[in-house]
Formats: C-alpha cells, structure tokens, sequence
C-alpha cells in the first residue's frame, strides 16, 4: 500500500513525520510524496494558532473529497491540545496524538480489518519519559534534523503548546550519539538539533543542553553541529563557555525574544527583561567568531500601546538582529492571553506587523553588506533553475554561486555581492 504523509509545523514535527516514513516503510509500506494517488494519507498537524488548525482542517477536508476511499489519519498537536475537537470529525479514520505515533502501524492493521473509526489520543502526563525515535535517512537533504527533546514547562501566557506536548523529556546521550553516528555514515556533514523547548534538554535526565551538543559534535564525520530556536534565560553564563570551546557548533543562534518591551514581556511570561537579553547577546557575540543572531518577534500582543511597540522596535533595531520571524498575535483558545483584557485590531496588528518586517529586511540588508569581501565555506543544498547553487555558511549565511560541485558538499567561496535573499560569491580555487 501507498502512504503519503503532510506535515504542519515546526523541525520536530519533521522530524516526526521522517520516523513516521521510515516505519512505514520497515513494515512494507511505500511511502510516496503526495503527487500521485496514494491509499494512507497521514496529516500531522500543527496547533500554535487558530489558523495552523483551520489549515489542517481544510487538508483534511480537500483530501476525503479527492480521495474518498483512501485511509485517512490524523495525528500532531492539534489532536493532542484538543483532543474532543479532533475526535469529531468524521472525516478522519484514524485519530492518534503526537504521544502515541509509535502506534501508526498497529492501528493501521486494526483499521484494515473492521474499517471502523479509531480515536487513541494517549494523554501527556508528568513523570512521563522521551518516546523512542530515530531517523536514519533524510533521502536528498543535505543536512540531518534531530529531535533530542519534547515538551515544555513553561506556560507563556499565548502558547498552547505545553498542552500539546507536556513536559519536558529528553533523548537519552547514548542514543542520540547514536543516531547521529548513523547520520554520519549516511553520508549527512550537518545535524540540526532540535526539540520543542531544546534549552531545557536534560533537566529530566540529570545531564545539561551542553552535554547534548558536544555529544553531537563529538561524532566522527559530522563537520558542523546546528542549534535550533533556544530560550534566552536557559543560556547562562556557564552553558555559554562550555557550548564556545565546541569547534564543531556553528556560530549561529536563534533566540526567542517576542518582545523588547519589559512591561509585554511579564504580560507574555516570559523570564528575562529586555536588559538580560541585550547582555546574552553581547556575550554570545564575545564569546563565538562571526556570531548571528535570529530570533522572533510577536507584535499586537494584548495591552501592547503604541509606546510599547516603539519601545520593542528600537530594541530590535539596536541589537542588530541578523534576520526576524515577526508574528502578529494570534488569540489561542486554551491560553491565559485569550482572556486578557486589551486586545488589539488585526489592522493595528497588521500596520505594527509590517513596521517590524520593514525593520528587519533593513538590518538583513545590513548585514548581507558586511560579509562583502568575506571568505566561507558553504555547505551546498539545491542547485536553482537559474543555474546557480544556493547553500549555507556556518553562521546560516545564505549564498548563491555558479559552481559544478553537488549538493552536500563543502567548499570555500569569497562573497562578492548580494541580492534582497542571500549573498553572491565566487569559489576559490
């Protein structure tokens, strides 16, 4: 039987959708990308907004009228945060949590023999640990997602998402090395790890987040390690000299921010000020050669005045960001914020949102301007239509150039110009 799966999200939900594809296939599946019919259609879902939901819901809805004989499974964050919503819906064949994926297969069998619909949305619970997973192959990626993390503790007063994956659980060092051995072999010179408030890896295991990285960076063939988004108040002084003296980590790291206003921040619950966060940034960039810094940035955010946006867009403006995700809030059903006083239109926060992107294309610019002249090495991902490859420096520069060599490899190149998405350059011989 064929199986395609549609994913909405974040890395871990790829990273989940890709243990999902392999098991699959480990039991006689073929697994396919959607463009052709398929007998199992797979939606894992994602449940950060009212909009991600309204999204999956609409693929299911499209999939059931193409597709009207076909297995239909629904499975992620959306059905773990509402579980009551998600078994309504009458479409869907079989409803599973993002908890209980390791299922897919059994209940796939269950289904085939009564076709009757199946709700097994196992609920999170506290003292629970890491569900076993790893990805072997990512077929034509150049670099290798690892989850080595799930779950959150800290209950921002927007974010569903300690509902929809409880708390915090860690993959045990040995398997993550592991895994990553077997990514290595695989071919892959770059991991990402990732996990769903990865800072806060091993606060269950008795083991730190650095542990985790000099695990991965300890790999043999692994050329560079990446971090994905990280909370500004796990990295401390310590984390931070212990996370510097790995040669393997790239010097690039995305922190969450939402806003550079202290007044917003406490609204949010978040655990830092503006000033903690300016000093983390100064020290990352003392401590790491050619830092970046990403981050995101929430505008709109209940009680938000005019001065208070103000006051989050010079922030941004003088840290120098290297690149901003900015969000309009978006009211979350289940959250504390849905019933905070002071909402915004969605014109203020549609007028507040564009400011904040303007400000950082700006600074985006800015920074592609410096790395004129520069001399990286790029790791290469896709060759474009227009005959240039497109690939990443370790800092997370992107970097278009003409070049005869594949993706995957590693070569030094000297930046030359750039466009409004990435620099240019010229390999060197």
């Amino acid at each position: 039987m064929k199986a395609a799966i549609y994913t909405f999200g974040c890395k871990v939900n790829q990273y989940e959708s890709r243990v999902m594809a392999e098991a699959l296939a480990q039991n006689g599946y073929t697994v396919i990308d959607g463009k052709e019919d398929a007998d199992i259609y797979i939606v894992n879902s994602c449940t950060v907004t009212a909009e991600a939901d309204r999204k999956t819901r609409q693929r299911l809805h499209k999939l059931r009228r193409e597709h009207p004989d076909a297995i239909l499974v629904l499975t992620g964050c959306m059905t773990q945060a509402f579980p009551e919503d998600a078994a309504k819906l009458p479409e869907v064949d079989i409803i599973i949590g993002n908890k209980n994926n390791d299922r897919l297969i059994e209940l796939l069998d269950a289904f085939s023999k009564n076709g009757k619909q199946i709700v097994a949305i196992e609920p999170h619970r506290t003292g629970d640990r890491f569900v076993p997973c790893v990805v072997h192959n990512y077929d034509e990626r150049t670099r290798a997602i690892v989850k080595i993390q799930d779950g959150c503790n800290r209950f921002c007063s927007y974010c569903i998402i300690p509902y929809s994956r409880g708390r915090v659980r860690s993959k045990p060092l040995d398997i993550l090395q592991q895994e990553i051995r077997t990514i290595a072999a695989n071919g892959y010179k770059e991991v990402v790890l990732v996990g769903i408030n990865l800072s806060s890896y091993g606060q269950d295991i008795g083991c730190s987040f650095p542990d985790a990285v000099a695990a991965a960076c300890g790999v043999d063939g692994i050329e560079r390690v990446r971090l994905g988004s990280l909370e500004p108040d796990h990295l401390t002084d310590d984390v931070i000299e212990r996370l510097a003296v790995l040669d393997k980590l790239c010097p690039q790291f995305h922190i969450s921010l939402q806003s550079g206003c202290d007044k917003t921040l406490r609204a949010m619950n978040r655990h830092y000020t503006a000033a903690e966060f300016r000093a983390l940034c100064d020290n990352l960039r003392t401590h790491f050669n050619d830092c970046t810094l990403t981050t995101d940035v929430m505008v709109g955010f209940c009680g938000e005045t005019d001065e208070d946006f103000a006051e989050s867009l010079r922030f941004v403006q003088e840290i120098g960001f290297e690149k901003l995700h900015v969000f309009p809030y978006s009211v979350r059903a289940g959250t504390k914020a849905a019933s905070m006083p002071d909402h915004l239109s969605k014109k203020v926060k549609e007028e507040r949102a564009a400011q904040m992107l303007a400000a950082g294309e700006a600074l985006r610019q800015q920074f592609f301007h410096t790395r004129i002249g520069k001399k990286e090495r790029v790791l290469l991902e896709s060759m474009r239509k227009d005959g240039y490859a497109f690939g990443y420096t370790a800092n997370y520069t992107p970097v278009l150039l003409k070049t005869a060599a594949k993706s995957g490899s590693l070569i030094d190149v000297l930046i030359t110009d750039f466009t409004d998405e990435a620099v240019i350059a010229v390999t060197i011989e």
